[in-house]
């Protein structure tokens, strides 16, 4: 099992940045796919990000959200440049032990708190 924690929410004006962090504790970190799931308000949760062997992205976010990791720190980054008010939501990590990254978010039985992360007009 592997502890979650999220990072580096808050509030942003539009095409402003935020960097989110997701610290892991366990030590099989290194060998699990970390996702970013994101929910907004009354809506379902979706995949955002996530990063294994390879880098996967959500379309609506490619080009403006960059996933890295420090397995070093035992940290997953999720770096968001030009913020936009659909991107409003709390941001959640999940952490799965098969090294391959699942848009689903059934796959992850390891989650952490979230952090909010609003974007204003």
């Amino acid at each position: 099992q592997v502890q979650l924690v999220e990072s580096g929410g808050g509030l942003v004006q539009t095409g402003g940045s935020l960097r989110l962090s997701c610290a892991a504790s366990g030590r099989t970190f290194s060998t699990h796919a970390i996702t970013w799931f994101r929910q907004a308000l009354g809506k379902e949760r979706e995949f955002v990000a996530g990063i294994s062997y390879n880098l996967n992205y959500a379309d609506s976010v490619k080009g403006r959200f960059t996933i890295s990791r420090d397995n070093a720190k035992n940290t997953v980054y999720l770096q968001m440049n030009s913020l936009k008010p659909e991107d409003t939501a709390v941001y959640y990590c999940a952490a799965r032990a098969i090294y391959i990254t699942s848009r689903s978010w059934s796959e992850y039985n390891d989650w952490g708190q979230g952090t909010q992360v609003t974007v204003s007009s």
